[in-house]
């Protein structure tokens, strides 16, 4: 069940990035932020998103959002993953899989690995402040976002 609602603060946390240095979310407001959380990296629909949102940065450049990548993975895969799609945007590992429990994203028993939980496909944008404006998540791994929806809220918000 998903923890977090549009038009509440979203809740902090602080994550490593793919060269091991905490990143928190408190250190990226003053902008709009675009949290995308992943299944797992390496993965075809995981690749078809992260690479949508490198295509589309200098749109959402524009509109004043920060994509931040969010995975279950360690920081070591997750660095290999956003090299090798050249990715300009911050990927964080929640490898406890702490985040994806504060916030209700938990996907458990993946492809049927009993005991395995990911993060499921979620895009949560926030305010300059940190407040939920947007929020997609999805029960299917399969599915990608709306990429004209996420622009369209982001032109939304002030």
């Amino acid at each position: 069940m998903v923890n977090v609602k549009v038009e509440e603060k979203a809740p902090d946390f602080t994550l490593p990035d793919v060269n091991l240095k905490p990143r928190s979310l408190h250190d990226f407001l003053g902008q709009k932020v675009v949290l995308a959380f992943f299944v797992g990296a390496f993965t075809s629909t995981c690749t078809l998103e992260v690479c949508a949102f490198r295509d589309a940065m200098d749109r959402l450049t524009d509109l004043e959002g920060q994509v931040i990548g969010v995975s279950v993975n360690d920081p070591f895969s997750n660095k290999e993953f956003a090299k090798k799609n050249f990715l300009p945007y911050p990927i964080l590992s929640d490898y406890k899989r702490e985040v994806i429990k504060q916030y209700g994203l938990e996907l458990p028993n993946y492809s049927g690995l009993k005991g395995y939980v990911v993060a499921k496909r979620s895009i949560i944008i926030l305010d300059k402040k940190g407040i939920i404006r947007y929020l997609w998540v999805s029960d299917d791994p399969t599915v990608e976002p709306n990429y004209s929806e996420i622009e369209a809220a982001l032109a939304e918000i002030n």
